[in-house]
């Protein structure tokens, strides 16, 4: 690698990328040191963690904002996310040991569209916005066409991601964040669930949002699985229409961690024990 750039502020980063499109962007590191031997060597790298202009957490207007260069320690420690959006707090509790938390950042799950990033089915479910920013300006993408494919996403080669922006919920709202794996902790994902629901004041589910992790091979929302429970009130037939919807949308594989019928299984499971979990004790 023969440069190393630093940039002590936004502009000077977009300036940078602009220069330098080839360069490989780095915030905590946390996946792409552990992949640095199987690429080859980048011309350079941009490292942005740190930053200030990328880094906080803030409620802004209806939307909570969390910087793009944001560690996964401080998303933990926010009271802000924790009312806000607390299946995120869950996703973020789950990821690695403290170390990675330490240095791991919200842009760099969301740059390196990984299938099992543990953060990314919960951005689906709450209906976050992404912005990113270039020397052209700034644009705001919904994340729900953020990722395009493996590993691959809309950022252009001369962008940067700054922020995600998440809704604020409803008054009457669930959230459900679900994870399996192998362990307890410190475990890749066989199956996750993100799942979010508004109910009305018949009890009835007026808006519903279900994504799901570690099934394709990008996170997905599952648009049948959301029409089974919306306008309908919360209870075993719900649960057991879900369930199907969602059995029936996926067609996961095969690999070294688990099988295309059990990840189909605890999908389906997962997305039915949600929709128990809005039934009043």
């Amino acid at each position: 690698m023969s440069d190393y750039l630093r940039p002590a502020s936004l502009a000077q980063a977009v300036h940078y990328r602009r220069e330098h499109p080839d360069y490989l962007v780095i915030a905590g590191g946390t996946d792409l040191m552990v992949g640095s031997r199987e690429r080859p060597e980048p011309a350079g790298l941009i490292d942005l963690f740190g930053l200030a202009e990328l880094c906080g957490i803030e409620k802004r207007d209806t939307a909570l904002w969390i910087g793009a260069a944001t560690p996964y320690a401080e998303v933990l420690r926010s009271p802000l996310v924790a009312r806000h959006a607390p299946m995120l707090s869950e996703s973020v509790r789950e990821i690695g040991a403290v170390q990675i938390q330490a240095r791991g950042t919200l842009g760099g799950n969301l740059v390196t569209s990984s299938p099992v990033g543990d953060t990314l089915p919960v951005l689906l479910a709450l209906d976050a916005t992404v912005a990113l920013v270039s020397w052209r300006g700034e644009r705001v993408v919904p994340y729900r066409e953020f990722c395009v494919g493996y590993r691959r996403t809309q950022l252009a080669p001369d962008e940067l991601v700054t922020c995600v922006r998440i809704p604020r919920p409803a008054a009457q709202s669930h959230q459900l964040w679900r994870k399996v794996g192998t362990r307890r902790a410190q475990a890749i994902s066989k199956v996750m669930l993100a799942a979010y629901a508004e109910l009305d004041r018949q009890g009835r589910v007026s808006t519903a949002r279900m994504a799901l992790g570690a099934v394709a091979d990008r996170p997905l929302r599952i648009a049948a699985a959301e029409a089974a429970l919306a306008g309908r009130k919360p209870n075993t037939r719900t649960a057991a229409l879900v369930k199907a919807a969602v059995e029936s949308a996926i067609t996961p594989i095969d690999d070294v961690r688990s099988t295309a019928d059990y990840r189909r299984t605890v999908a389906g499971n997962l997305a039915a024990r949600f929709v128990l979990s809005l039934v009043e004790p």
